[in-house]
């Protein structure tokens, strides 16, 4: 029986989520196999993001379950619709929307979901794309005068990436999306990736869930999330987040950061307590501020919460009643 309250309380209401404890939610796995191998799990996850195959078969397995029925549900309910219409739209994919801070574990959240839908036999065609790509470029940011906000919702072409969404939803082949380089930390020009009619498209991105002032005329999609059939944000504490982010970036300075053409190069060089400082002015000065003003307001509008705990060791799920 899943527990009440928990990682969402709501004023001591009661919760919109049901909320399990690691185990309580890994015995909803039932009879899925584990589909992953060791050496795929090296390969899926992000640096300093450690993750085992019983973190698989306990958490991730489950939910892949889960969006599996709610994947074949969906597409019932369009072929119902298809029927009563008389017409044949051709496919459109189930989206999933994957949020959460920097340094919290989305990435690979995002892949191992991707290799694991991929082999549900109603779902073989799994498509992932971040939402860095639809960042304005380090030259715009400059000109706007909003580098140093990086990450935070204005620093986003919103506009480019609802018409992404709409034409994904729309059924279109071929859609095109920008692609960014976290070693030139900058979109690359003339680079794309295309999306043609996937089973399940997984968007994951730190604003995912942001919402935006309604328009005045009520012609637009406001909000990215309203193209989401189902969202997800991967939960930590601040001062775990905090350790991770630090972590992370001592780790690139030993690392991606001596690659030539690193925009993070001249960390490599320094003093190791020089890195470290300009790795904790730029947690305390950007990201953490983003985290509390623009990605955690908007944990409580995801479909589930996948809480971390020390060594990015999910401990709780929560789970939004339909």
């Amino acid at each position: 029986m899943a527990a009440e309250g928990g990682i969402v309380p709501l004023n001591g209401e009661l919760s919109p989520y049901r909320v399990f404890t690691r185990a309580e939610w890994a015995s909803l796995r039932a009879d899925t196999p584990m589909t992953l191998t060791i050496d795929e799990l090296v390969r899926l996850q992000s640096l300093n993001d450690r993750l085992s195959l019983s973190e698989v078969a306990e958490i991730y397995l489950p939910l892949s379950r889960l969006l599996s029925l709610y994947v074949a549900a969906m597409q019932g309910l369009f072929r119902a619709t298809e029927r009563f219409l008389a017409v044949e739209d051709g496919k459109v994919p189930y989206i999933i929307g994957i949020a959460g801070s920097v340094a919290a574990g989305k990435s690979t959240t995002a892949r191992v979901l991707e290799a694991l839908l991929g082999r549900w036999p109603n779902t073989p065609k799994v498509q992932l794309i971040t939402t860095d790509g639809f960042l304005f470029p380090n030259a715009e940011l400059n000109r706007l005068g909003i580098m140093s906000r990086k990450g935070f919702p204005e620093s986003y072409d919103t506009q480019a990436l609802l018409r992404f969404l709409s034409a994904i939803k729309a059924g279109a082949r071929n859609v095109r999306a920008p692609v960014y380089s976290h070693l030139i930390y900058d979109v690359v020009p003339g680079e794309e990736v295309v999306v043609d009619r996937p089973d399940i498209l997984i968007v994951e991105g730190l604003n995912v869930l942001q919402t935006a002032r309604p328009p005045r005329d009520g012609r637009a999609v406001p909000f990215v999330s309203d193209f989401f059939d189902f969202s997800i944000y991967v939960d930590a504490d601040e001062e775990q987040l905090h350790e991770w982010y630090v972590s992370r970036f001592m780790h690139l300075r030993e690392t991606a950061f001596r690659d030539p053409q690193s925009y993070f190069r001249r960390y490599a060089e320094v003093p190791e307590e020089e890195a470290r400082r300009k790795a904790e002015e730029l947690w305390a000065g950007t990201n953490l501020i983003n985290l509390r003003d623009n990605i955690l307001p908007t944990r409580q509008r995801a479909s589930l919460i996948l809480r971390k705990g020390d060594s990015h060791r999910i401990e709780e799920v929560a789970l939004r009643r339909l």
